[in-house]
């Protein structure tokens, strides 16, 4: 090599070969193994630019590997070393994915004047950069690779007939040993937690069996489980390898700036870390084949090897297209696990939809068997929410506990459901309940209005078997710092874990799933009918009220002439008639004003639901000056007192209604009043949010109450839910000055209009207090 090759390696080896020296298990997860700036020495890698393939980057392996020296491939056109057919299949296969182009037989001229032949592997890395990869072809390959075709043949036949998940995995570890030769292949399932289980496991007889073992999470960093996504196969021929650096051409700075990403390459260097890891457990070579559903990460198929083995590409792509089939089979082959408890939950979900979609409260129906709610989900206790009353099922922690969840609840659903068998870990407050509520699944079938269903299970206490001490040994450096290394020991280790409990499974989730969507769809069905009888009832208002109206104007014309007609009586036969009858006329005459008073009320009442509000801000103490100075001129009321006990605010409404409703309760609050001194106070407050919420208003508008208060006559008990029905009186019509028993109807009517509420509150013989409620502006 060249002095000046040389120092631009010694200079660029820079700082990706620095940091993997200075990995250890504290910071794994951070180690930037995708682009580890070398390879595994059994291959070679070159970056080639476009349109001209010129080689910029090379492993340093090539005289080993092609027969050239690195510094007489840089910046050579890769025209010089294959033939020209070949360049043109490489560029036809940049445009193709991956897996279709790949291998392509390449022939590379070596300095002797000879070629050899190689699998060529080409793409285009993350980056953008070509890569071109070349491993040796093993010499029998193409004969052997009919053999695996018919193989695959006979396998695909198995699978398809292997009856759950276990035969499945079973019959795919001893195929993949028949294609590898590898002492060992196991198959590693992920849980929830990330920490994985090896279920499957064919071996030499010598060899210590790993089934059942557990490895915890931290065995593969977050980033390795990306690539183990990104590419279905990762061989490491050789523990014992030696990396090969990749040496950059002349552009070295732009190449420095931006270190190739290596996700996609077969050749890719592997961590220190992990090469340790597989010699303490005694392997030499390995083979790992992902597994993958619904763009998860599902687990592994492992092939470990006592000695180096190398394992041809298109033996690797058999392989490859096993994990694909087998992954494509997961799906099924789940399903007819627990069948016969799936068949029966699914008959309790069907009883339970049938019986939901002809229910009016789905709350009742819900505990109306309790047995048959838990055994739904396969769970101990539940309790169904509906606000702030909640019903508690089979083994529940207490109520006030259950509050308490509840108030933590509604921000952990990422969706609709809930599911942990680890509630103590998440929620801290669970400890003291894991024995009955270890484990949680909730639904939410609305969380505005509090509405949920909660499933517990009691923790159950069980020993894990992991592979070593999951605990990695530690050794705390003279810096202070403390140094994490991988476990040399994969002896069976026990550990008994608490505060989880039994897990959840798919089909039991599926199953509140299913009965969330029949209460959502029974809630949208009854939705569909109050929306269609609201719709009838507004439309049969607005019909009266054009009718009340209609009719009340109609009917004043022959009133009046009734009543003119008997004042006529009265003023030319007078004295003719006789005492008796003249009280009679009289008698019409007062009926028809009346009547005629009545049918006022009638118009006015029927006007208020069909006029527009003239809405705008309204302060209240002028308002309340101008009804007091009209009061005021009628003689009646000169002893009568209106108290103010502090300053008015300003509210929105219309003006003149506003005016009638502090002129018909005040008026009202003198009329009915026996004592020598009359009095009115008025009063208000705030209403906090919560305590005026109406769906058909504007969630953020602000309310205030307003009191009105008398010493007036009272109002029997009996007689306070009726007093706001129009025509409604509760006294003799000559008592109390008279009137129609509309006004309280009016005031009503007008305060609803303007969005609020009216209720009354009174104590027979010492006063009465109404209280209503109207929107403000929100700077108050």
């Amino acid at each position: 090599m060249q002095p000046t090759k040389n120092n631009i390696y010694n200079s660029v080896n820079y700082n990706a070969i620095n940091e993997i020296e200075d990995v250890d298990l504290t910071n794994c997860d951070r180690e930037p193994i995708h682009i580890p700036q070398s390879i595994q020495p059994h291959g070679l890698l070159m970056v080639l630019t476009e349109p001209d393939f010129k080689i910029v980057q090379v492993s340093t392996n090539s005289l080993e590997i092609v027969g050239r020296a690195t510094e007489y491939l840089l910046d050579r056109p890769l025209a010089d070393f294959i033939s020209s057919d070949r360049l043109e299949a490489i560029s036809k296969c940049l445009d193709r994915s991956f897996e279709h182009i790949n291998p392509l037989a390449i022939s590379f001229a070596t300095a002797e004047d000879v070629t050899r032949n190689f699998n060529g592997i080409v793409h285009r890395a993350i980056s953008g950069e070509i890569i071109l990869e070349l491993e040796p072809i093993a010499n029998s390959i193409d004969r052997e690779f009919f053999h695996f075709y018919y193989q695959i043949k006979k396998t695909l036949t198995k699978i398809q007939a292997a009856q759950n998940l276990g035969e499945l995995c079973d019959l795919i570890v001893r195929e993949i040993q028949d294609i590898t030769g590898c002492d060992r292949v196991m198959i590693y399932r992920f849980n929830e937690s990330g920490d994985g289980n090896i279920i499957a496991e064919v071996k030499q007889p010598d060899q210590e069996s790993f089934l059942g073992l557990r490895y915890p999470d931290s065995d593969i960093p977050k980033q390795a489980k990306e690539l183990y996504k990104l590419n279905w196969l990762r061989l490491i021929p050789n523990m014992d390898y030696r990396p090969s650096p990749l040496i950059p051409s002349s552009q070295i700075k732009e190449i420095a700036m931006h270190p190739l990403d290596m996700s996609h390459c077969c050749l890719r260097s592997v961590s220190p870390i992990h090469i340790e890891y597989l010699k303490n457990m005694g392997v030499a070579a390995s083979l790992t084949i992902s597994l993958i559903q619904k763009q998860n990460l599902w687990g592994l198929i492992a092939c470990h090897h006592n000695t180096p083995i190398f394992i041809p590409y298109e033996i690797r792509t058999v392989c490859e297209f096993l994990g694909q089939l087998m992954s494509t089979e997961l799906a099924n082959k789940e399903a007819n696990e627990n069948l016969d408890y799936k068949l029966q939950l699914k008959n309790i979900q069907s009883q339970f939809v049938e019986r939901l979609s002809k229910a009016n409260n789905f709350v009742q129906e819900l505990v109306a068997e309790p047995e048959t709610l838990l055994n739904l989900v396969g769970a101990k206790g539940a309790a169904v929410c509906e606000g702030d009353d909640i019903t508690m099922i089979g083994q529940t922690p207490q109520l006030d506990w259950l509050k308490s969840l509840l108030s933590w609840l509604p921000k952990q659903f990422k969706q609709d459901i809930f599911v942990t068998d680890n509630l103590p870990s998440l929620y801290p407050d669970a400890d003291n309940c894991q024995a009955v509520a270890a484990g949680l699944l909730a639904m939410a079938i609305s969380k505005i209005q509090h509405r949920y269903v909660l499933w517990f299970r009691p923790e159950l206490p069980q020993t894990v078997t992991w592979a070593g001490n999951p605990n990695k040994p530690k050794r705390l450096e003279s810096d202070g710092t403390m140094t994490i290394f991988p476990r040399k020991s994969f002896e069976a280790w026990q550990e008994i874990v608490t505060g989880r409990s039994q897990p959840w499974l798919d089909c039991e989730i599926a199953g509140a799933s299913e009965l969330r969507q029949a209460i959502v769809d029974i809630a949208i069905r009854q939705a569909e009918d109050l929306a269609h009888i609201n719709l009838e009832l507004e439309r049969s208002n607005s019909e009266l009220d054009a009718f009340a109206y209609i009719a009340s104007h109609d009917l004043k014309e022959p009133l009046r002439g009734i009543h003119n007609y008997a004042t006529f009586l009265l003023e030319d036969y007078g004295p003719i008639l006789q005492d008796d009858g003249a009280d009679k006329l009289n008698t019409l005459v007062r009926l028809t004003k009346r009547m005629e008073a009545l049918i006022d009320s009638l118009l006015k009442f029927s006007r208020l639901g069909r006029q527009e509000l003239q809405m705008s801000p309204i302060a209240l103490d002028p308002l309340l000056s101008n009804v007091s100075e009209l009061l005021g001129m009628n003689p009646q009321w000169q002893n009568c007192e209106i108290r103010k006990i502090r300053s008015l605010p300003t509210v929105l409404g219309d003006r003149i209604l506003l005016e009638e409703i502090f002129t018909n309760l005040i008026s009202n609050a003198f009329k009915y009043n026996d004592q020598p001194q009359k009095w009115v106070e008025i009063d208000w407050q705030i209403v906090p949010k919560l305590e005026h919420s109406d769906e058909n208003q504007n969630p953020t508008q602000r309310f205030v109450t307003i009191l009105i208060r008398d010493n007036g006559i009272g109002i029997r008990d009996k007689h306070l839910e009726t007093v706001f029905r129009i025509f409604k009186r509760l006294h003799a019509a000559s008592k109390y000055g008279g009137g129609t028993g509309a006004g309280l109807t009016i005031v009503k009517k007008i305060i609803e209009r303007h969005g609020g509420t009216i209720k009354v509150q009174s104590i027979y013989g010492q006063g009465t207090t109404f209280l209503f409620t109207l929107p403000i502006q929100e700077s108050l």
